[in-house]
């Protein structure tokens, strides 16, 4: 038994008791890494990208919010489909106002990136989580490109960032192994006449690369020498590609464990899948 405390200061008893087996259908939320990046890529096509799944917590939302006001259409539609019409590699238009992410390190870090090539400036800012988390890490090879950031002694949020006007292609080594980086480069580099390389010596996801390749940006991966080289050419036409953003396994687990620790359940994550199965059919 355990005594729960409410507003009022006053506590009540509840039981707790065992329960029978678990059935059912559970929805797993969709990828945050996976949703941030369609929404930043669906951005800077030209045409619609339709996303389903999208993962529709306070991080992705504030990417969504930020490429508004960079000058896409984003909305959701009744359906429960996001509609996304870019405005093309080196589109985005300054805002108005302060772009903020509150907590979302992914959203501005990749979005700093998607504007590092642009001339226009944007002030980028957080709550007091994200204030204190790093910014040199992707400011400093940004910068490489030509971008100016202040201020940039502390590598800390608030940040202006003012695109290159004149940006040249670059071939940068990480420093740390860090798919933020990485992708900040690259889609930074679609708006850069030339071909641009980003060397990893530790492999890291690689959703960015995946998803450029399939809206059409001429990307390549190949070792070198136990190090992988990801090239891209700029000035690139991406096309509107329709966007299915898998579930998050971390957010599965909470189901799946319950399912297998409670004696006689059954897992059923998605029921159409499993029939799919039951007919010797796999996707």
């Amino acid at each position: 038994m355990i005594a729960l405390s409410f507003a009022s200061g006053q506590t009540s008893p509840r039981k707790s008791r065992k329960s029978g087996p678990l059935t059912g259908t559970a929805g797993v939320p969709g990828d945050k890494s996976v949703s941030h990046r369609a929404l930043i890529i669906g951005a800077l096509t030209v045409g619609e990208t339709v996303i389903s799944g999208l993962l529709e917590g306070d991080d992705v939302l504030r990417t969504a919010a930020a490429m508004r006001q960079l000058g896409a259409d984003v909305a959701r539609d009744d359906a429960g489909l996001w509609r996304i019409h870019g405005v093309g590699v080196g589109g985005f238009t300054q805002p108005r106002d302060v772009v903020d992410f509150a907590n979302s390190g992914t959203g501005v870090r990749l979005t700093m990136g998607a504007v590092a090539t642009t001339p226009i400036t944007v002030m980028f800012t957080g709550d007091a989580s994200l204030r204190k988390r790093p910014m040199l890490r992707v400011l400093g090879p940004l910068a490489l490109f030509g971008a100016r950031a202040e201020p940039r002694d502390t590598g800390l949020l608030p940040i202006a960032l003012t695109g290159a006007h004149h940006p040249a292609p670059i071939e940068y080594r990480l420093q740390v192994a860090s798919a933020q980086v990485k992708s900040a480069l690259l889609l930074a580099a679609l708006n850069v006449p030339g071909r641009s390389t980003i060397i990893e010596r530790a492999a890291t996801r690689d959703h960015t690369e995946r998803m450029l390749k399939a809206f059409g940006a001429d990307i390549s991966v190949e070792e070198r020498a136990g190090e992988t080289a990801i090239s891209i050419t700029g000035h690139a036409e991406l096309r509107p590609s329709p966007i299915e953003v898998p579930g998050d396994p971390s957010s599965a687990a909470f189901p799946l464990v319950a399912g297998l620790i409670v004696p006689g359940s059954e897992s059923a994550p998605y029921r159409a899948d499993r029939n799919a199965a039951r007919n010797g059919r796999t996707d």
